[in-house]
Protein backbone atom coordinates (compact mmCIF):
# COMPACT_ATOMS: atom_id res chain seq x y z
CA UNK A 1 0.00 0.00 0.00
CA UNK A 2 1.12 3.44 -1.28
CA UNK A 3 0.90 5.88 1.60
CA UNK A 4 0.64 9.41 1.09
CA UNK A 5 1.70 12.33 3.37
CA UNK A 6 -1.12 12.35 5.69
CA UNK A 7 -0.91 8.31 6.44
CA UNK A 8 2.67 9.50 6.98
CA UNK A 9 2.11 11.95 9.50
CA UNK A 10 -0.66 9.87 11.51
CA UNK A 11 1.94 7.29 12.00
CA UNK A 12 4.89 9.90 12.97
CA UNK A 13 2.46 11.05 15.52
CA UNK A 14 1.76 7.58 16.99
CA UNK A 15 5.49 7.29 16.87
CA UNK A 16 6.22 10.42 18.98
CA UNK A 17 3.05 10.09 20.89
CA UNK A 18 4.30 6.53 22.22
CA UNK A 19 7.80 7.90 22.69
CA UNK A 20 6.29 10.06 25.20
CA UNK A 21 3.35 8.12 27.04
CA UNK A 22 4.02 4.42 26.32
CA UNK A 23 0.42 4.47 24.84
CA UNK A 24 -1.91 5.53 22.26
CA UNK A 25 -5.09 6.20 21.58
CA UNK A 26 -6.84 7.60 18.85
CA UNK A 27 -8.04 10.59 20.68
CA UNK A 28 -4.76 11.40 21.66
CA UNK A 29 -3.70 11.83 18.35
CA UNK A 30 -6.64 13.93 17.23
CA UNK A 31 -5.41 16.16 19.76
CA UNK A 32 -1.29 16.03 18.85
CA UNK A 33 -2.78 16.76 15.53
CA UNK A 34 -5.28 19.03 16.19
CA UNK A 35 -7.65 17.09 13.50
CA UNK A 36 -11.41 15.53 14.29
CA UNK A 37 -11.78 12.40 16.18
CA UNK A 38 -13.58 11.05 12.96
CA UNK A 39 -10.33 11.85 11.05
CA UNK A 40 -8.17 9.93 13.33
CA UNK A 41 -10.78 6.77 13.06
CA UNK A 42 -10.68 7.02 9.40
CA UNK A 43 -7.04 7.10 9.09
CA UNK A 44 -6.51 4.57 11.51
CA UNK A 45 -8.78 2.08 9.44
CA UNK A 46 -7.05 2.87 6.38
CA UNK A 47 -3.62 2.47 7.98
CA UNK A 48 -4.79 -0.89 10.10
CA UNK A 49 -5.98 -2.31 6.80
CA UNK A 50 -2.76 -1.89 5.36
CA UNK A 51 -0.76 -3.86 7.64
CA UNK A 52 0.57 -0.32 9.41
CA UNK A 53 -0.56 -0.69 12.71
CA UNK A 54 -3.21 -2.63 15.14
CA UNK A 55 -5.42 -1.52 17.96
CA UNK A 56 -5.99 -3.98 20.74
CA UNK A 57 -9.12 -4.62 22.64
CA UNK A 58 -8.50 -1.76 24.60
CA UNK A 59 -8.29 0.81 21.45
CA UNK A 60 -4.42 1.04 22.28
CA UNK A 61 -3.10 1.81 18.60
CA UNK A 62 0.24 0.05 18.21
CA UNK A 63 2.38 0.38 15.25
CA UNK A 64 3.73 -2.63 13.47
CA UNK A 65 6.85 -3.08 12.38
CA UNK A 66 6.42 -2.27 9.01
CA UNK A 67 4.42 1.07 10.35
CA UNK A 68 7.31 1.61 12.39
CA UNK A 69 9.72 1.28 9.96
CA UNK A 70 7.85 4.14 7.86
CA UNK A 71 7.07 6.43 10.86
CA UNK A 72 11.01 5.91 12.21
CA UNK A 73 12.06 7.02 8.41
CA UNK A 74 9.69 10.26 8.56
CA UNK A 75 10.35 11.16 11.70
CA UNK A 76 14.01 11.50 11.15
CA UNK A 77 14.15 13.23 8.17
CA UNK A 78 11.86 15.90 10.20
CA UNK A 79 13.88 15.95 12.68
CA UNK A 80 16.63 16.41 10.23
CA UNK A 81 15.27 19.15 8.69
CA UNK A 82 13.91 20.94 11.64
CA UNK A 83 17.09 21.03 13.03
CA UNK A 84 18.54 22.45 9.80
CA UNK A 85 16.58 25.11 9.02
CA UNK A 86 16.75 26.15 12.84
CA UNK A 87 20.81 26.55 12.46
CA UNK A 88 20.17 28.19 9.13
CA UNK A 89 18.44 31.21 11.29
CA UNK A 90 14.14 29.93 10.69
CA UNK A 91 12.48 30.37 13.42
CA UNK A 92 11.24 26.94 15.07
CA UNK A 93 7.56 27.26 14.20
CA UNK A 94 8.49 27.56 10.62
CA UNK A 95 11.02 25.19 11.00
CA UNK A 96 8.70 22.60 12.27
CA UNK A 97 5.93 23.37 9.85
CA UNK A 98 8.23 23.58 6.44
CA UNK A 99 10.50 20.45 7.80
CA UNK A 100 7.07 18.72 7.96
CA UNK A 101 6.64 19.42 3.58
CA UNK A 102 9.79 18.80 3.29
CA UNK A 103 10.09 15.19 4.97
CA UNK A 104 7.27 13.88 2.62
CA UNK A 105 8.46 15.25 -0.80
CA UNK A 106 12.60 14.25 -0.84
CA UNK A 107 13.50 10.39 -1.65
CA UNK A 108 14.91 8.33 1.49
CA UNK A 109 18.28 7.91 -1.23
CA UNK A 110 18.56 11.70 -1.72
CA UNK A 111 17.62 12.10 1.83
CA UNK A 112 20.00 9.52 2.87
CA UNK A 113 22.73 10.91 0.92
CA UNK A 114 22.24 14.66 2.47
CA UNK A 115 22.18 13.47 5.61
CA UNK A 116 25.37 11.61 5.31
CA UNK A 117 27.01 14.94 3.23
CA UNK A 118 25.76 16.46 6.41
CA UNK A 119 27.63 14.37 8.93
CA UNK A 120 30.78 14.06 7.16
CA UNK A 121 30.99 17.75 6.66
CA UNK A 122 30.45 18.15 10.67
CA UNK A 123 33.07 15.69 11.44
Amino acid sequence: MKLHASGEDYLEAILVLYKKTGMVRSVDVARHMEVSKPSVCHAVATLRDGGFLTMDSDYFLHLTDVGREVAEQIYEKHRFFTDRLIEAGVDPETAERDACRMEHVISQESFERLRDAYKTRKE
